[in-house]
């Protein structure tokens, strides 16, 4: 029997596995080699051999397979993909399987494809292609599926076994038909807010191609809404980007180029691909759902011309009209449907003042900016999925060579508020105390909160260019972050000032004494600190009100003591004790090994300190379009802490990051409270509880039943049905109904039927 071993290091071929798991072939995983990414057999057949009889169905015969537009491949474009999954979702239509009556090698082996290309996988379970999501999700339950994927998974969890983080240098991220040297990509924020954890994979994964692939990284403000955007954001953007590492090659706006853009929306209206419309809003919004054409679609292009410059100018009849992209209104993907892409804007511009009346919108501008600025390669959040074929319709129509988009997924958090608008709500009510607040979610406020910068990379690396959009949790980007500053973290103590212990040593020889011990005992390089042994201790009332009677216990970086004279007040409370050294006594018979400080003394200066765990800004876990903010604010979001620290403390600079023993790692914030005391913020480390919400969640608003839907999707007023007739307003001979839009109103939209009518259930 042949065997087949697969290279782990590159994307897995499923295909093969798929067919070797059908024919019963044993299969393997090679962690170790296989840099080609191809597999390799076993010594009993030839390569070609096992190739054509895993290629070949059972009876012997070649595997039929539906005809496509073009070959899909691991390394297959986006418009290559979309391409291939219609042709396949329209083969499902009336089949269950892509061959015969059962799975079988068609179908193992476009399962194994679909599962082997980024794109593919990314776009199967997008809406759109019902066949093929049908056949996908019933195929992923099947053995031969399951068992490919399995052996995979185990594979690559005992290759990454016994692994020791490390610093991230490569991602498995390939760009199709890139050319080293010649790569050029562009991160385009918006200037209107500042960067938050959101944009960081789009900024970091830009930022590392362009390494990767000696090209150049494209700084571009999307300036194209002054009603939105200003210029302290831009320089923000900057400065987050450079607290975070990531330097540009050049800095670019889109208003650089307002005057091209208007020759080249020009020449689409010339061309007859664009035109302008006066239609209100929310009658396109409702005309482009029931793909109904505009009153002015088909005006001449000397209309349309005339009509682009009144809107240019600004004047009164101008501002009435907007230019909309003349692609298909009966379009499957509805963003194909005309889109608005020219508006008028009455506003000042941060850069270009007054000079301009009407700026393009994003969908216009961005593959326009793109190829004038020279990019090869956008990289664009899966988000904008739907819009990949209209942002390719625009270089065609204009003439430009094409550019490959290269697909991932936004990083959303729990618990988190990334809307721009909601954040700047958060501020402007006094929910937070700034933009940089420890618990906001943007760039300067998750390093204020104890993320490093090589913390940050790692876990963005480390997800690659993904596609699942999840609301991920908190537990991995702090778990990563942690393996960082734990090796560099010095360590100091600190006791809770409420209900410390005061604590008397018997047996001390020589009175205060001083010694060097280190900061890290396991980093010798981060230095020393000095150790006060006095006879006066405080301790922690947590650690005092767990002793027992005469118990041995292990006084830290110090050695054994016996506990004595225990005295409680009637609440329970320790309010004194004493101990009595045993310095030989073995400290790993012990149970119980507390942190300690000598009593401040005129020697001895504790530092007054505040620590602050921080709590969610909100209460619920995903953060729904139509949710009442005010409703799931976290009504406490800040729980201090007195306390007093080791000397050295007191030194420590802004972002400085620490341990204080037996409580976790801190920051030093920089600031102090207003009884002067230095506050440190806690840091999470991926434990549970040190992200585990600590409100009372909110609780999740009843679905009503039978609510109608309104405009979008969005949830309408709650009304008795009606007749289905009720929302007929006439008939034509020819069994034309006329039907309006939002049922018993809006405009009419004509339905050929020979169905008859009945009610509503």
């Amino acid at each position: 029997m042949p065997s087949v071993v697969i290279p782990l290091v590159q994307t897995p071929p499923f295909v093969l596995i798929a067919l070797a798991l059908i024919q019963g072939i044993p299969v393997g995983w090679d962690t170790e080699s296989g840099e080609t990414g191809q597999a390799t057999y076993g010594e009993i057949k030839g390569a070609e051999e096992v190739r054509k009889e895993l290629e070949k169905g059972i009876d012997g015969k070649e595997i039929p397979l539906p005809p496509l537009p073009t070959l899909l491949a691991a390394n297959s474009t986006f418009q290559e993909v979309s391409g291939v999954l219609d042709a396949l979702d329209d083969y499902l239509a009336y089949r269950t399987y892509f061959a015969g009556s059962k799975f079988g090698f068609g179908d193992a082996i476009i399962w194994g494809t679909i599962r082997g290309n980024t794109s593919a996988i990314g776009s199967i379970k997008k809406p759109g292609r019902p066949h093929l999501a049908r056949w996908f999700n019933h195929v992923e339950t099947l053995s031969v599926p399951q068992n490919a994927l399995k052996t995979f998974q185990q594979a690559r969890s005992e290759m990454d076994k016994g692994k020791k983080t490390k610093r991230l240098e490569t991602v498995d991220v390939v760009l199709p038909n890139a050319v080293k040297g010649k790569v050029v990509v562009r991160f385009a924020p918006e200037p209107s807010g500042f960067l938050h954890i959101g944009h960081l994979k789009a900024a970091i994964l830009n930022r590392f191609l362009a390494d990767q692939y000696q090209g150049k990284f494209i700084l571009r403000f999307d300036d194209t809404n002054p009603l939105k955007e200003e210029g302290e954001f831009e320089d923000a953007i900057k400065q987050d980007l450079e607290m975070i590492e990531i330097g540009f090659d050049k800095v670019v706006h889109t208003s650089d180029h307002f005057d091209k853009i208007q020759q080249f929306t020009e020449q689409l209206i010339r061309q007859g691909d664009a035109f302008m419309d006066d239609t209100d809003g929310e009658t396109v919004k409702e005309q482009r759902r029931a793909e109904i054409p505009s009153k002015n679609r088909d005006a001449s292009i000397e209309e349309n011309l005339a009509r682009f410059k009144e809107m240019l100018s600004g004047s009164d009849e101008g501002k009435k009209w907007s230019l909309r992209a003349k692609i298909d209104y009966q379009h499957k993907n509805g963003s194909m449907r005309d889109p608005v892409v020219y508006r008028y804007v009455e506003g000042s511009h941060h850069i270009t003042g007054t000079q301009y009346k009407a700026y393009p919108m994003y969908d216009l501008a961005c593959p326009i900016i793109d190829h004038l600025d020279g990019v090869t390669h956008a990289l664009r959040a899966n988000e904008y999925y739907a819009r990949h074929e209209q942002y390719q319709w625009f270089l065609e129509k204009l003439g430009f060579p094409k550019i490959e988009i290269f697909d991932f997924s936004r990083v959303d958090f729990v618990y988190t508020v990334l809307s721009k608008r909601k954040l700047k709500y958060l501020v402007e009510k006094g929910v937070v105390g700034g933009w940089d607040d420890p618990r906001f979610p943007t760039v300067r406020g998750i390093r204020s909160r104890g993320m490093t910068v090589q913390g940050l990379k790692n876990y963005i690396l480390g997800q690659g260019a993904s596609q699942a959009q999840l609301s991920l949790e908190w537990d991995g980007i702090w778990t990563v972050n942690k393996k960082v500053i734990d090796p560099i973290a010095p360590r100091y103590w600190a006791i809770a000032e409420d209900k410390a212990v005061p604590v008397s040593i018997k047996g001390l020889e020589g009175g205060e004494k001083v010694e060097e011990k280190p900061l890290h005992k396991k980093n010798p390089e981060i230095g020393n600190k000095k150790v006060v042994y006095s006879d006066k201790l405080l301790i922690e009332q947590e650690d005092a009100v767990s002793f027992g009677d005469n118990e041995e216990i292990t006084a830290m970086d110090w050695g054994n003591v016996f506990v004595s004279n225990k005295k409680t007040s009637t609440s329970g409370e320790v309010e004194s004790l004493e101990f009595t050294l045993h310095l030989e006594g073995d400290f790993k018979k012990t149970s119980k090994k507390i942190h300690w400080l000598s009593a401040p003394s005129s020697s001895n200066q504790l530092v007054p300190v505040t620590l602050i765990e921080y709590d969610y800004l909100i209460t619920k876990k995903k953060l729904e379009e139509n949710d009442n903010l005010e409703d799931v604010i976290n009504p406490k979001t800040e729980y201090r802490t007195k306390a007093l620290a080791s000397p050295e403390v007191a030194s420590l600079k802004k972002w400085d990051i620490i341990q204080f023993e037996r409580k976790g790692y801190y920051i030093c914030q920089g600031t102090k409270d207003s009884e002067g005391r230095l506050e440190f913020g806690f840091i999470p480390d991926g434990r549970l509880q040190t992200i585990s919400l600590k409100a009372t969640p909110a609780v999740e608003k009843p679905k009503v039943a039978g609510a109608s839907k309104g405009s979008w999707g969005k949830p309408g007023p709650t009304t008795t049905a009606a007749p289905a007739a009720a929302t007929t307003t006439g008939e034509s001979k020819d069994d034309t109904k006329i039907l309006l839009s939002n049922g018993s109103s809006g405009f009419k939209i004509p339905v050929k039927t020979g169905m008859f009518e009945s009610d509503k259930i």
